[in-house]
C-alpha cells in the first residue's frame, strides 16, 4: 500500500523531542510526530491529593487539551469543568501510563503535574503526548534530584506509545489523521522499556479483526515503540 506521505507500512513519521521549550516548568518538551505537535510540560508542586496526605508518597497526574486552532475547524476551548469525555479519557490514560513506571514513594509528598496541550493535530495525539510526557517527566525528576527532593530515583524504566491500524487490509504504524479516519481497525499501544504493556486500546471501526491480525498489530506497535525509546534517549542525552 502506498501511504499518503510515502512511508512504508512499518515506518514511523519523523519524530522529535525539543526539550526546554518553555522556561517555567521543570520539564518542557515540544513533541512532534509528523505534523502532530504536542507541548508536554512537567511541573513540580509541594503537596499531594487529599487521599494521599500523610502516606509519605507522591503523585503523578496529567491534563490534556486541544487548542482551538489545533484542528482544521476551530475547536471550542474547554473551560472550567466543561471538559469533553475524550479529553478526560486521554488525560487519565496519560496519568496511569506514567504512574506505571514511577515509584511514587521516592517522590516524597509532592505532585508532578503533566500538561499535554495539542498545538496541531494530525492523528496520534495521545500517543505523542505519552511519549513526550515521559521526556518531560525525566527532566522534572532530574531537577528534583539536583535539588535533593527525592528519597531515591523514582523512574523505573522508559515509556512510549504509538498508534497502529489496518487501512485497506494493510497493517500500518503511526497513523496520520487521514489514515486513522479510514482505518478498518485501529489501536493505541503503550509499552515500558521492560517490554511490558501498560495499555492496549483497540477497536474495529469496520470489519472485525482476527487474533492473528491483533498479534501482528501489537508486534508492529512494539517495534515502533522501541524506535521511539531510542529517539527519547538521544533527546535526553543531547
Amino acid at each position: 500500500m502506498q501511504r499518503s506521505d510515502g512511508r512504508t507500512p512499518d515506518q514511523l513519521r519523523p519524530i522529535t523531542f525539543q526539550r526546554g521549550f518553555t522556561n517555567h516548568a521543570q520539564g518542557s518538551v515540544l513533541t512532534c510526530f509528523g505534523e502532530t505537535r504536542v507541548l508536554c510540560t512537567a511541573f513540580v508542586q509541594d503537596g499531594v491529593p487529599h487521599f494521599l496526605k500523610g502516606k509519605g508518597k507522591g503523585w503523578v497526574t496529567a491534563e490534556y487539551s486541544m487548542l482551538p486552532s489545533s484542528t482544521q475547524d476551530r475547536k471550542q476551548r474547554e473551560k472550567g469543568t466543561r471538559v469533553d469525555g475524550r479529553s478526560v479519557e486521554i488525560q487519565r490514560l496519560i496519568g496511569r501510563s506514567l504512574r506505571a513506571i514511577v515509584d511514587t514513594k521516592a517522590l516524597t509528598e509532592r505532585t508532578i503535574w503533566i500538561d499535554c496541550d495539542v498545538l496541531q493535530a494530525d492523528g496520534g495525539t495521545r500517543t505523542a503526548a505519552i511519549s513526550g510526557a515521559y521526556v518531560a517527566l525525566m527532566d522534572a525528576v532530574t531537577w528534583m534530584d539536583e535539588k535533593r527532593l527525592l528519597r531515591n530515583w523514582p523512574i523505573q524504566t522508559s515509556l512510549g506509545a504509538v498508534s497502529v491500524g489496518v487501512v485497506n487490509g494493510t497493517p500500518l504504524l503511526d497513523l496520520c489523521y487521514k489514515e486513522d479516519k479510514n482505518a478498518g481497525s485501529d489501536m493505541n499501544v503503550v509499552m515500558t522499556g521492560k517490554g511490558e504493556f501498560v495499555e492496549v486500546q483497540g477497536a474495529a471501526e469496520g470489519a472485525a479483526f482476527s487474533r492473528d491480525e491483533l498479534n501482528s498489530l501489537i508486534d508492529l506497535g512494539e517495534a515502533g515503540i522501541r524506535q521511539i525509546f531510542d529517539l527519547q534517549k538521544a533527546a535526553l542525552d543531547g
